[in-house]
């Protein structure tokens, strides 16, 4: 290819990232330099029973700070959650957030500050509809799973409950001020928790590196990402308590979110998003699941990075053709949900195959579909859909 032919791609990236075993220790002083005062903490009652949140709130306390605590997020949150958090953060005349849990934490903050910084509801902000035109005000996010790479990303996903859909809020505007990553955090993850996010950190790699909007700054992240969760998620699902796996899995989830850059990613999120708005399933369990399939599915489409992807995955592809060391990747996917204990697709959602053409149609409409490396439409996300129920 010519370089002349080489479009033009952007990537930004608004958060400061702080990372290493103890870098908690630095909320305080890190908060009050970004100029909050009174912060709200966004969190969910879980997270309060593990003492992560009140050590949060002591360190910004014996900074000068005074926080308050919202913890009412709720895994797969919907409109009125994060209506709920704008009048708390107004209640406390907050100036600024901090989130402290998973994904769902993290984007409840986000939506949060986008209510407070343009009025209305989240709801008008859904992509496509109205642009963010002003900086959400000072957040910091502590991930305390290894999956989403909320802390990094420019998106929030919220659910529209009388739509039965997730949606996609998001841009640079949206992007958290300060990721703080302390592995320390994620010690003790219950194994089928650390199973479901470290897969979710696996497809937003895998997606972004094969995705139409793949560029040289995403490829790198994501395929040490990829390299980091071939090696290390078995150990962290094995051991929770190995702090250099949880540490090398945190990097993990966060690099593979730096890979998303200012994009989209493709069909297993078009499907995970689309689905779980209707089912209400873990996030990282549907993308963890859907990952082999759809990847089976579209590795015709561009099988050199598919192929790339198994010698990341630690697989041996000597001898072989691009073809079928792509094949390897897909294989080694599937060993791993294998591995993680992943449970049966129709047993654990409740979907059954009625459902597969209302799905279809579903994902087929999600933006994300554009994305993906193989062209697809309603008829190729039912032949994934029958694949994943054994039809």
């Amino acid at each position: 290819m010519e370089l002349s032919q080489v479009k033009v791609q952007s990537y930004e990236l608004p958060t400061v990232i702080k990372h290493g075993v103890g870098a908690l220790a630095a909320l305080g002083e890190e908060t009050a330099a970004l100029g909050v005062r009174r912060p709200l903490i966004v969190t969910d009652k879980g997270m309060r029973e593990t003492g992560h949140v009140e050590r949060a709130a002591s360190l910004l306390t014996a900074r000068g700070l005074e926080p308050a605590v919202f913890s009412e997020v709720v895994g797969n949150p919907a409109i009125h959650h994060v209506a709920r958090g704008t009048e708390a953060y107004r209640d406390h005349g907050a100036d600024g957030m901090v989130a402290i849990g998973g994904g769902s934490s993290m984007d409840v903050a986000k939506a949060v500050g986008v209510e407070v910084a343009h009025g209305g509801r989240i709801l008008d902000y859904e992509y496509g509809n109205t642009p963010l035109s002003r900086r959400i005000p000072p957040l910091v996010c502590i991930p305390t799973t290894s999956g989403t790479g909320s802390e990094v990303t420019l998106w929030a996903v919220i659910t529209d409950p009388d739509r039965h859909v997730k949606f996609n809020v998001g841009g640079p505007l949206i992007g958290p001020h300060l990721a703080l990553i302390d592995p320390l955090l994620v010690v003790g993850l219950p194994a089928q928790l650390t199973a479901f996010t470290g897969m979710d950190a696996l497809s937003h790699a895998v997606e972004c590196f094969t995705c139409a909007y793949a560029q040289p700054l995403t490829d790198a992240v994501a395929l040490l990402a990829i390299e980091h969760i071939g090696r290390y998620l078995r150990i962290a699902f094995a051991n929770g308590q190995d702090v250099e796996a949880r540490y090398k899995m945190a990097m993990a989830a966060t690099l593979a979110g730096l890979a998303y850059g200012s994009e989209s990613a493709g069909a297993v999120h078009a499907m995970a998003q689309t689905f779980g708005g209707v089912f209400g399933v873990h996030h990282g369990y549907l993308t963890g699941t859907m990952l082999a399939p759809c990847s089976e599915y579209n590795l015709m489409g561009n099988p050199g990075r598919y192929a790339r992807i198994a010698v990341a995955l630690g697989e041996d592809v000597r001898g072989l053709s691009t073809l079928e060391a792509a094949r390897r990747a897909v294989a080694a996917m599937d060993a791993l949900c294998r591995d993680l204990e992943f449970p049966p697709f129709c047993e654990h959602t409740g979907a059954r195959p009625a459902d597969i053409l209302r799905l279809a149609r579903m994902a087929e409409a999600d933006p994300q579909t554009i994305g993906n490396p193989r062209l697809i439409d309603a008829r190729g996300y039912e032949k994934i859909y029958a694949k994943l129920m054994g039809v």
